[in-house]
C-alpha cells in the first residue's frame, strides 16, 4: 500500500482529482512539476521533480527537511537542531531529519509563466502518517472542522494590496547576499496619489495586464484591479470562496506575482509599508462570511430591518474584537506591518466595528435581508500567513459565539472612539497572544510556544541592529 493508502490521506474527491492530473501531465507533456508545502510565514517552499517522479511521489510522498520549519524570516534556522529533540522537544525534529510532503490533488495547476510546469500544493506528515503540527495548513483545517461541525462553512473574499516597481538593480554581486540579502534598488511605475484614476491605472497596465493573464490562466476567481493611493501601489481582489481555497489561493497569488513580475523586469511586494520615499502602507482586508451547510443561508445576515447583523454575527464580530489583539502576531506578523497602524488614516489603530466605515477594525457590509452581508476585517497586512490569519478569525468569532459577547455600539467616528489599541509593535503582538490563554487552547500550546520562539528571534534580530534613526540621533550629538 502507498503511504496515502496506508494512512487515509485522500477522499475521494482528491483520488478522483489525482487521475484527472496524470492525465493531464500526459496530454500537455507537462516536463517538471513543482511540490510546494506552505511554511509557518506563508511562503512556499518545496521541490520541483521531472513529471514521472512527481506522479510517482502523488501517493508516496516527497521527502523534505524539517528545518523548513525552524526558520524565520531571514531563512535563519533559530532552533538548536542537532540537540536532543532539535530544539522541539520531538525526536522527529532533531538532526534536520524528514518529513514528507504530500500532494493534494485538488490544488494541482499548470503554471503558464514557465512552459512545461506543473505546480502542486502540499500536506506534510511525519513518516508515521502524522501530520506535523507546526504546519499551518493543517491548523487551518482544523478549525474548518470546528466550523463544519456546527453545520457552517467559511467564505472569505480577498482584497489584497501590494506594491510592483520597476527593477532598476538586482544586487545580485556576491557581497550582496546574506541573510537577508541587500534589497533591491527599483524605480516607480506611476507616481501614485491619483486614487482609482484611469491615468494612473493606464500607466501601470502594461505589467497589470501580464500578470491578469497569468492568474485567470491559474484558474483562481479574481475579480478586480485596481491602482491604489500610493505611488507604484495596486490592488487585487477575489470573489467570495468557500474553506481552504482563499488561503490557498492567496499563497499561490503571492508567489505568482513576485515570479511573474521578475520574468518582466519588476520587483513586486507584500512587504507592508516599503522603506522608500512617499511610498503607503499596504492592507490585507479579509471579507468573511459563515454560511450554513444544510441551507446555504448567511448565518450573519439579520431579519430585522433595525439591525446590520443577525444575533449570531454580532456575538462572532464581539469575538473578534475580542481578541484582536492577541490575534495580531497572525493578521500582522512582522515588524514592519505595525507601522500601518495610524489614527486618521484608512487603516484600524483600536478594536472596534462600524457600519460601512473604513477608519475601523471591522467594517460590516450589507444589511437586513441582504445574503452579501459580510464583515471586513481591515487589521491584516499582505504579508500575513494566510491559513492563521483566517484560522485566528474562525475561532476568536466562535468564541464571542459561545460566550454570546456583545461587539457594543457601532464606532462612527473610529480615531475618537475609546476601546482597546491594536498593538503598536510586533513585541507586543507577541507578549498579547503570551497573556491571552484562548489562543493556547485553540492552535495547541506547542504550536503557539513555537510560533512565539520565531517571532521572538526576529525581534532579538532586529533590536540588536543599529538603525539609520540611532546613528543620526547619537552619533553626533554625544
Amino acid at each position: 500500500m502507498s503511504f496515502v493508502e496506508r494512512h487515509g490521506l485522500w477522499s475521494q474527491e482528491q483520488k478522483e482529482a489525482a487521475s484527472r492530473l496524470r492525465k493531464i501531465v500526459e496530454q500537455q507533456k507537462l516536463e517538471v512539476i513543482r511540490l510546494s508545502f506552505p511554511d509557518q510565514h506563508g511562503i512556499l517552499r518545496g521541490k520541483t521533480l521531472v513529471a514521472g517522479e512527481a506522479l510517482a511521489s502523488l501517493e508516496s510522498g516527497c521527502s523534505i527537511t524539517t528545518t523548513m520549519l525552524a526558520k524565520d524570516t531571514s531563512h535563519r534556522t533559530v532552533f538548536p537542531v542537532f540537540t536532543a529533540g532539535g530544539g522541539f522537544g520531538m525526536r522527529e525534529m532533531q538532526g534536520a531529519a524528514d518529513f514528507l510532503m504530500v500532494p493534494d490533488p485538488l490544488t494541482f495547476r499548470v503554471l503558464p509563466w514557465t512552459p512545461g510546469t506543473g505546480w502542486l500544493l502540499c500536506d506534510i506528515y511525519f513518516a508515521d502518517g502524522r501530520p506535523v503540527p507546526f504546519a499551518t495548513r493543517n491548523l487551518y483545517r482544523s478549525a474548518l472542522d470546528r466550523l463544519a461541525s456546527r453545520g457552517y462553512d467559511f467564505v472569505a473574499g480577498l482584497e489584497v494590496e501590494f506594491h510592483i516597481f520597476k527593477l532598476e538593480d538586482a544586487k545580485m554581486a556576491p557581497a550582496h547576499a546574506g541573510q537577508p540579502g541587500t534589497p533591491p534598488e527599483v524605480s516607480l511605475l506611476s507616481h501614485g496619489y491619483q486614487y482609482l484614476t484611469e491615468q494612473r491605472y493606464d500607466q501601470m497596465e502594461p505589467v497589470l495586464e501580464i500578470i491578469r493573464r497569468d492568474i485567470v490562466a491559474l484558474g483562481l476567481p479574481l475579480r478586480s484591479i485596481e491602482v491604489e493611493f500610493g505611488p507604484s501601489q495596486c490592488e487585487f481582489t477575489f470573489s467570495p470562496m468557500v474553506g481552504l481555497a482563499p488561503a490557498d489561493t492567496m499563497v499561490l497569488f503571492r508567489s505568482a506575482v513576485k515570479q511573474i513580475a521578475r520574468r518582466h523586469g519588476c520587483h513586486a511586494t507584500f512587504m507592508c509599508r516599503p522603506k522608500l520615499p512617499n511610498v503607503f502602507a499596504s492592507g490585507w482586508h479579509l471579507h468573511q462570511s459563515i454560511v450554513s451547510r444544510a441551507s446555504g443561508d448567511n448565518a450573519f445576515m439579520s431579519k430585522d430591518d433595525g439591525e446590520p447583523l443577525s444575533a449570531f454575527g454580532r456575538c462572532y464580530l464581539a469575538g473578534l474584537l475580542q481578541h484582536a489583539r492577541a490575534s495580531a502576531v497572525f493578521t500582522t506578523p512582522t515588524i514592519n506591518g505595525y507601522k500601518r497602524y495610524r489614527a486618521w488614516s484608512l487603516a484600524p489603530d483600536r478594536a472596534i466595528w462600524a457600519c460601512d466605515n473604513r477608519g475601523v477594525m471591522i467594517r460590516v457590509l450589507g444589511g437586513a435581508q441582504n445574503p452579501a452581508t459580510r464583515l471586513e476585517n481591515r487589521i491584516g497586512e499582505p504579508a500575513a500567513n494566510p491559513y492563521l490569519y483566517m484560522a485566528s478569525q474562525i475561532l476568536s468569532g466562535l468564541d464571542g459565539v459561545d460566550r454570546a459577547l456583545d461587539p457594543g455600539p457601532s464606532a462612527d467616528t473610529p480615531y475618537e472612539t475609546t476601546a482597546p489599541l491594536l498593538p503598536k509593535s510586533l513585541r507586543e503582538a507577541v507578549s498579547a497572544l503570551q497573556d491571552d490563554p484562548f489562543f493556547r487552547d485553540g492552535l495547541g500550546a506547542e504550536f503557539v510556544d513555537y510560533y512565539v520562539h520565531i517571532k521572538n528571534a526576529e525581534i532579538e534580530r532586529f533590536e540588536a541592529d543599529v538603525s539609520d534613526w540611532e546613528q543620526r540621533e547619537y552619533f553626533e550629538m554625544f
